[in-house]
């Protein structure tokens, strides 16, 4: 089992990012814990993305993963450019990828992510136990000079507290990029608190060939939680109120 506390880099993932106002404003709201505020617009974030090959990482092996939550008020990335993130959904392909996001408090199960593109369409599927639950259809071009950087930060529990990283990440988004379609093909899993309104309203996305990022070593607790101790939790540092 890798370390938890141990960084992990990725490079070149093909990713899919994006975000939509929810059809369930209030559902949405009631999946964030006490200590954390959404946003005002209830804004849901999704990242579906493929590993294809080991060289692609620092540890994790090949793998696809597909991450969901609710955006926060209060909590930005540094820059202030990137809201904090509340992960209520983790869907790993690799069982390695799998324990190392437990074990760093990610909601984590087993299942896939495909990611197709052909002719200008990307069709991106997740799949729970053999069950495709997430379906994003998009149109999009080709690669330019630009470069997007900057940083996430989500959150997750972990031994009953808080905690979160910051996420650095680069990535060379395409255009054209517009996505046509977001479907939750499940209604009875939980997942579907999350589906978009109709007709879709996207806050803002991208899909990039070459995405790279890392995960911080350690985690932080956070400041807000109500039984914030004084001391050290379990080896992960605790910051001034």
């Amino acid at each position: 089992m890798l370390d938890p506390a141990a960084p992990q880099l990725v490079v070149n993932s093909r990713t899919l990012y994006f975000s939509w106002l929810p059809a369930d404003p209030g559902a949405v709201a009631a999946l964030v814990p006490a200590g954390l505020r959404p946003r005002p617009d209830r804004q849901v974030f999704l990242n579906q993305y493929v590993v294809d090959d080991e060289s692609q990482t620092s540890g994790f092996g090949a793998y696809s993963l597909t991450y969901l939550g609710v955006s926060l008020s209060g909590v930005d990335a540094p820059g202030g450019i990137s809201p904090g993130g509340w992960w209520t959904n983790y869907v790993a392909s690799s069982p390695q990828v799998l324990d190392y996001a437990q074990a760093r408090g990610a909601p984590a199960l087993l299942g896939g992510t495909v990611i197709d593109v052909h002719d200008g369409t990307l069709v991106a599927e997740t799949e729970l136990d053999g069950v495709p639950v997430i379906r994003a259809r998009c149109r999009v071009g080709d690669t330019g000079h630009l470069i997007s950087s900057g940083h996430h930060r989500y959150f997750t529990r972990r031994n009953g507290r808080l905690v979160s990283s910051v996420y650095p990440y680069l990535a060379e988004p395409v255009t054209p990029f517009e996505i046509e379609s977001v479907e939750f093909l499940e209604p009875e899993h939980p997942v579907y608190a999350l589906r978009p309104a109709n007709p879709l309203v996207i806050s803002w996305g991208f899909y990039s060939p070459r995405a790279s990022f890392a995960y911080p070593g350690g985690l932080t607790v956070h400041a807000g939680d109500a039984a914030l101790p004084s001391e050290r939790l379990a080896g992960l540092p605790v910051p001034a109120a």
